[in-house]
């Protein structure tokens, strides 16, 4: 596993790459950023409610504070 340490010292010289390279680096990371954001904008929205509820269940109930949410696929 990498640590948020570990991740910062991960360096990419584009001058060294190929275009196709650095077209595909860049596309990665502009998808990783738009997931982020997505994923921020979610947490954000769920955050703001009184009531979370998924498919029937409440998972969240007023000042009961919201833990995480895991989705399992029979």
């Amino acid at each position: 596993m990498v640590t948020k340490k570990q991740k910062l010292k991960m360096k990419i010289d584009l001058t060294e790459m190929s275009d196709s390279e650095k077209i595909k680096v860049i596309r990665d990371l502009r998808q990783s950023l738009r997931q982020k954001i997505a994923e921020e904008k979610l947490w954000q929205c769920l955050l703001n409610m009184e009531n979370v509820v998924i498919n029937g269940e409440t998972i969240q109930w007023k000042d009961v504070e919201f833990k995480g949410l895991t989705i399992y696929k029979p």
